[in-house]
């Protein structure tokens, strides 16, 4: 196929315009302060997260910390037991379910979702390094008799959204922690 004078002028146009626009592009992200997010990095080598039995934020924790999770010693146990760095009280992580519309009848038409954790950071000796601290996270879902048991199922996968959205906040803040 050959090429005119004209139709190759216009194709290496277009050409260069979208060069220059990609470069723009490029410039105007970076001038921004975009960048990919990384992995993550702490101040601390080891982490305690409390209590021992713990809930569904615990086990997420444990999930995205990794190696940094260890146990905290009993009291009075020294002999080769690592002692973590800082230690992680979740203090609660109650589920709340509000009901803020209702039908002219007096049915339930929709409902607020709400997860919250309290949590501190603290070293060994006692010293806080975040104070009690909450995070609340909420979701509105609407409600409708005849889909009683897709509703559930839809609850059930907000609860577990919103537990991620709150284990993600709270590892940004361990991240932010400057100094131990």
């Amino acid at each position: 196929m050959t090429l005119y004078p004209a139709h190759r002028m216009t194709v290496l146009l277009r050409r260069a315009i979208t060069t220059c626009l990609g470069l723009v592009m490029v410039v105007a992200l970076t001038a921004c302060g975009f960048k990919l997010r990384q992995s993550q990095t702490y101040v601390f080598e080891t982490i305690a997260v409390t209590p021992a039995t713990g809930g569904p934020v615990k086990s997420e924790l444990r999930r995205y910390l990794g190696e940094r999770v260890v146990e905290l010693p009993a009291p009075g146990v020294d002999a080769g037991v690592p002692q973590p760095q800082v230690i992680l009280d979740i203090l609660s992580e109650p589920r709340e379910k509000v009901i803020v519309g209702r039908s002219s009848t007096g049915q339930v038409r929709e409902f607020q979702l709400r997860v919250r954790v309290s949590f501190r950071l603290r070293t060994p000796d006692g010293r806080e390094l975040i104070p009690v601290t909450e995070i609340v996270q909420q979701r509105d879902i609407s409600f409708n008799e005849s889909a009683v048991l897709a509703k559930e199922a839809e609850e059930l996968l907000l609860y577990r959204n919103m537990q991620s959205d709150l284990v993600q906040q709270l590892l940004r803040r361990l991240g932010a922690l400057k100094t131990l």
